[in-house]
């Protein structure tokens, strides 16, 4: 019968980060005009690399003695073994890129032009929830100066 086909982390690694890449090159630099486009950052690549976390982390998690997340000790632990380091940052990879999809759709239903949304999504792709939090901010100084001009 087949055997199973080990894929090494580091090409794993390589995969996630190029197909997070496209999510964030759609979100930042693409029109939103066509959904269809914007599916693919918001729901298909966060989807991949959410089976690929689970896929990761199922096979992994377990293998791990004193490995778990009460203390740090155990999450230093856990993290030591390359495949759980690799799923951690799948996880990040995945949150931070459905995080983008959900900011952009909602900077574009407040009308916050482009120029100001390419920032924020840069902020979240690489500092995840300062990007986030911007936004937040950003979106409620928004809502702030709207609700004085009325």
């Amino acid at each position: 019968m087949g055997e199973a086909i080990a894929v090494a982390p580091e090409a794993m690694f390589g995969w996630a980060g190029q197909a997070a890449m496209i999510g964030w090159g759609i979100l930042i630099f693409l029109p939103r005009r066509w959904p269809q486009i914007l599916f693919i950052p918001r729901y298909l690549i966060p989807f991949g690399l959410s089976l690929l976390y689970a896929g990761l982390a199922f096979s992994h998690f377990f293998t791990i003695e004193g490995g778990g997340y009460n203390s740090l000790d155990q999450v230093r632990i856990l993290l030591s073994k390359e495949e759980m380091l690799l799923a951690g940052w799948v996880h990040y990879l995945a949150f931070d890129l459905f995080i983008g999809g959900w900011i952009a759709v909602e900077a574009d239903k407040v009308g916050l032009n482009r120029v100001f949304q390419a920032p924020i999504l840069i902020a979240t792709f690489m500092f995840g929830p300062v990007g986030l939090a911007l936004f937040l901010a950003m979106r409620a100084g928004h809502f702030r100066k709207r609700e004085a001009s009325a």
